[in-house]
């Protein structure tokens, strides 16, 4: 008998309220109460995944253990909770038809005229009752806004569920907007009382509701906002705006909506214990002293395309009880002209990281970001594409290579450095087919990336956390596992150069074929990685590369400031030689 309760939450009025972090909030105050849970997200878009989607459009596409490329909520669901989640946690509308149009060709529908009632809402059904497979509790993010022609068929499956499996079992959580007008000075509740109306023309009445609102509302709003959309006055909930997104769950907690929840569900809870949470809140707050971190990226117009490597730069700088402010810069700004007086836009950056991405557009700019990085020993994190350019950079102005480069940006190259898979090769589809998901690395003994890790073996609760795959080895290496997105390589017919040179292979694949992670010899921090740590991270787990980044910083600024002694960071920073 199916025991497993259904949580699903619609979003109104506007898009980007903050579903994705109150399902993940919500998934926090359960597993905080004992509950086995799991989290979904159900997008209404025609693409089978976001993974050819422009950033500019989406945002950043996180990556699962398993290889999904999905919407940026999943990394949200992890870092809040315990879950390693899989592809089956990611529903897009493309998905659902692909396989529905798929059974049709193959004839499994006995003949039948296909339609969205019921083929469609079936399909929907079983994806969700699939990742709903023995868990207590499924928490279902339904994306877009209520009204969208697009959601229209998953709104309808969800509809469907209290029919299905009984009131008793079924839970609709509805997050709206209550703005402030200041011109009135009034917080109206309009806005809310619509958009139930819409939710419920169609069938679906919520239990709870969500008012995402920029105060606390006061019990008369709430009333107010009961009578109109049926629900009681305890499960009208306020959602105000937080300092910090890991202040939420606490706030939902104060207002009483785990409790409401489980009043709803019939189910019994102990107590939620909230005590780690607590103490990250309180440190947040108490933080005083903060470095700045500049990502020179070439998706920066938009921040949620670095959505979790924002978080993982907030992990490490609580590891290191620092606040850590991120300066995002376009790499374009780093091209043409003038570049010396450019380059000053990375003045007061203790710690230089750039990200991952494809094309060549912004290259030059990075490759100058690197150069400057190296010849003033300013803490470097190069990650995917940031890893390939550092051994590009270094190709071209350690190792005399000038005109090395990698065949992503020039096919004709003579020295490519980084060089596109052996699997990669004549690829037809372009979606899910890179190397995706995680895959295993050896860390070499006595290198950075080792002490990296290293040290989170004795007693660092990274560590300890099991799906995070971090294992000493009888050796003395480490093994490691970690989530990948790429389709080029570091070309192995230029590593024994790089290594004659100094150049520090420190982490592989276990057959040796593949460079995971490079660091330069006698360099305090300058490290690339091909992985992707930002999809690891979490508050309560911090990952060992931005934990060890963050620290290299604030030893980098102490430095620089005259607040303690080094040898590598100097009273004035060197520029290019133009």
């Amino acid at each position: 008998m199916d025991k497993t309760k259904y949580i699903f939450i619609t979003g109104g009025v506007v898009s980007s309220l903050g579903k994705g972090v109150a399902a993940s909030s919500i998934g926090t105050l359960l597993e905080a109460r004992g509950f086995n849970i799991t989290i979904q997200k159900l997008d209404p878009y025609i693409n089978v995944d976001p993974g050819t989607m422009n950033p500019f459009q989406h945002g950043e596409v996180f990556v699962t253990d398993d290889g999904a490329e999905t919407d940026l909520d999943l990394g949200h669901y992890e870092r809040f909770t315990s879950l390693s989640l899989t592809k089956k946690n990611n529903l897009t509308s493309g998905k659902v038809y692909d396989t529905v149009i798929n059974n049709e060709r193959r004839g499994l529908y006995l003949g039948k005229t296909v339609q969205v009632i019921p083929h469609i809402t079936d399909e929907i059904k079983k994806n969700i009752m699939e990742a709903a497979d023995g868990k207590d509790i499924v928490i279902v993010e339904i994306g877009g806004t209520v009204g969208d022609i697009e959601s229209l068929p998953f709104l309808e499956a969800i509809r469907q569920f209290k029919l299905d499996k009984g009131k008793d079992n079924v839970l609709y959580i509805h997050l709206t907007l209550v703005p402030f007008i200041k011109t009135a000075g009034e917080l109206k509740t309009k806005p809310t009382q619509h958009s139930v109306r819409e939710l419920r023309a169609i069938g679906i009445e919520p239990s709870i509701i969500i008012c995402r609102a920029d105060r606390i509302l006061p019990q008369d709003i709430k009333a107010k906002i009961a009578l109109f959309c049926n629900v009681e006055e305890g499960a009208v909930i306020t959602a105000k705006d937080e300092d910090s997104i890991y202040d939420v769950p606490l706030a939902l907690r104060r207002e009483g909506l785990d409790s409401k929840i489980i009043e709803y569900l019939n189910i019994w809870a102990r107590s939620p214990d909230l005590s780690e949470w607590e103490n990250i809140s309180n440190t947040i707050k108490t933080l005083k002293n903060s470095i700045t971190i500049g990502i020179v990226g070439k998706y920066v117009n938009l921040k949620e395309s670095y959505k979790s490597l924002n978080e993982s730069l907030i992990h490490g700088g609580l590891a290191n009880s620092i606040n850590v402010k991120v300066k995002y810069i376009n790499s374009e700004d780093f091209e043409g002209d003038c570049l010396e007086e450019k380059l000053k836009g990375l003045e007061g950056c203790s710690g230089i990281l750039v990200p991952g991405g494809f094309g060549l557009r912004g290259i030059n700019g990075m490759l100058q970001t690197v150069e400057y990085a190296r010849i003033n020993k300013i803490p470097y994190l190069g990650i995917c594409l940031g890893m390939q350019l550092l051994t590009i950079e270094y190709a071209r102005n350690v190792l005399g290579l000038r005109d090395a480069n990698s065949y992503e940006f020039n096919e004709t190259t003579p020295n490519p450095v980084i060089n596109i898979m052996d699997d990669q090769k004549n690829i037809g589809n372009m979606g899910g087919t890179m190397r995706l998901g995680a895959y295993p690395c050896v860390i070499s003994k006595n290198t950075l990336a080792y002490n990296i890790y290293f040290r989170n073996n004795k007693g660092y609760k990274y560590i300890t956390n099991d799906k995070n795959g971090v294992k000493l080895n009888l050796d003395g290496t480490i093994s490691i596992s970690e989530r990948h997105r790429h389709r080029f390589e570091f070309n192995n017919k230029y590593r024994e150069a790089f290594e004659a040179s100094g150049f520090i292979f420190s982490g592989v694949s276990p057959d040796g074929k593949l460079i995971e992670i490079c660091e330069l010899k006698d360099y305090p921090w300058f490290i690339g990685c091909q992985f992707h740590p930002e999809f690891k991270s979490s508050p309560l787990y911090p990952h060992p590369l931005f934990v060890g980044f963050v620290a290299a910083a604030v030893k980098y600024f102490n430095a620089l400031n005259g607040l303690e002694k080094s040898s590598h960071a100097k009273n004035k920073r060197k520029t290019l030689a133009l």
